[in-house]
């Protein structure tokens, strides 16, 4: 059954003429707030806010239906809370799609307007049009969605294969009682002391292409391929694929339930308020002091609005150059493996904005040999090898998931680099890679 949203649009029920659209954001992960209409052919759409965050407006999803054939339709969504995005550098566009398709298409950027609105007290506006082919059900959202149904169908399909290297734990629920999965994936028939590699995801419920990243890195992960086979018997791996099952259930972009930007909760989390994150620092603790463990790598997986591309952010430890440069292996691995990495937007910061993140937090309690990263992909476009010349190409997906497997690649490598097995030559210093009084703030 299908629990409602409170403050989400919902169908009236009403029989109306064909061409007056019926608006529906009464579903998992949906978010509208407030409808406008203008004519039939325009309309004003107001975001829902985060619940208990009212200034989180940028997620949104929502289906139309009772359209005519052929019918041009305008939506102005008017009250974003973020002016800054790239919506107006014809490299990002949100998406779309009809009950007939199969999958997420994205609105051709001939049809997006960005600009101030002297209408609606000089905000900017997103306009976008559509034409309906047919009158059947079209949704429309900023991202391709990954709501947490599709999550925990995924993984009971995985584990009802009873792979011997799979293994699905709770490891505590969420306020509203849903599921904070813990993933293990690893040969632990080897007799050898494990290599932690722990990657989690979706904090901030409205960046879906966080959960994309995840899924396919898990589909690498157990798949039949000699290299994914490798990864299992080098690193057991760890993976909290949702920190925030209640805020996407309920279609918010940042906040939990009760409001709380999570990844800012790390230093001190409440296990009443923030018990996802509670659990999963208290776990990378304990592994962190199991002289019968070594964390290797901790990987927070988020998506950006104001940039292109994917890339990585980590940390600056003054004290500790050898510390430092060991971070930017992973980094240049991944410029290699795949077109849509960027070495341009890697980043290692001590941003003050960013205290409380997971990177900052744990970077700081865990081993030295640790590595902590953000790593960071678009929710719109990527200019293949960072070609800043090249037309930007969407993201899709397929994309999302191909950068998961590449992420698992670079693992590989990265491990194969400490061994000895592998040269790899870092073409940039550790301090070329530091913000300057120019460079624009991580987001």
């Amino acid at each position: 059954m299908v629990e409602p949203v409170v403050g989400n649009v919902k169908p009236s029920g009403d029989i109306l003429e064909k061409g007056q659209l019926v608006f529906d954001a009464n579903f998992e992960s949906g978010n509208l707030g407030r409808v406008d209409s203008l004519g039939i052919s325009e309309y004003d759409l107001f975001i829902r806010p985060d619940t208990c965050s009212p200034r989180h407006r940028v997620w949104y999803y929502f289906a139309v239906e009772n359209a005519k054939e052929n019918q041009r339709v305008v939506f102005n969504i008017v009250n974003f809370s973020k002016d800054r995005n790239l919506f107006d550098s014809a490299s990002a566009a949100p998406v779309y799609k009809a009950s007939s398709q199969t999958s997420w298409s994205r609105i051709p950027v001939k049809n997006l307007y960005y600009y101030r609105s002297a209408a609606h007290g000089n905000r900017f506006i997103l306009s976008f049009s559509h034409l309906f082919d047919d009158s059947h059900r079209v949704e429309f959202a900023y991202c391709i969605p990954y709501t947490y149904s599709k999550l925990q169908q995924f993984l009971s399909n995985i584990d009802s294969r009873s792979l011997p290297f799979f293994k699905r734990d709770l490891l505590c629920h969420s306020v509203q009682k849903r599921r904070l999965d813990l993933i293990t994936i690893a040969d632990e028939s080897l007799n050898r002391k494990p290599k932690v590699v722990f990657i989690m995801g979706r904090v901030h419920p409205g960046e879906t292409p966080s959960s994309f990243v995840i899924h396919g890195l898990l589909q690498f992960l157990i798949s039949d391929d000699c290299r994914a086979a490798k990864l299992r018997s080098v690193y057991t791996f760890k993976i909290v694929p949702m920190l925030n099952p209640d805020g996407v259930y309920l279609g918010n972009y940042r906040c939990s339930l009760m409001g709380f930007d999570l990844n800012r909760q790390w230093t001190d989390p409440s296990l009443w308020a923030q018990p996802t994150i509670y659990a999963t620092k208290n776990l990378l603790l304990q592994y962190n002091s199991n002289p019968q463990m070594e964390l290797s790598a901790v990987i927070d997986v988020h998506a950006h609005s104001q940039r292109t591309n994917s890339f990585l952010y980590g940390n600056v430890f003054s004290k500790d150059l050898e510390r430092c440069e060991r971070q930017l292996i992973i980094p240049h691995l991944l410029s290699e493996l795949t077109d849509d990495y960027s070495l341009e937007y890697t980043q290692f910061n001590t941003d003050s904005e960013k205290a409380g993140t997971n990177r900052r937090t744990m970077g700081n309690l865990l081993d030295p040999n640790c590595l902590c990263y953000t790593l960071e992909a678009s929710f719109f476009s990527y200019r293949p090898n960072n070609n800043t010349s090249s037309k930007p190409l969407p993201y899709y997906d397929y994309k999302y998931e191909q950068l998961g497997e590449n992420l698992a690649l670079g693992l590989l490598q990265f491990n194969e680099v400490l061994s000895g097995d592998r040269e790899l030559e870092i073409k940039r210093s550790f301090q070329s890679f530091l913000p300057n009084k120019k460079a624009k703030a991580e987001r």
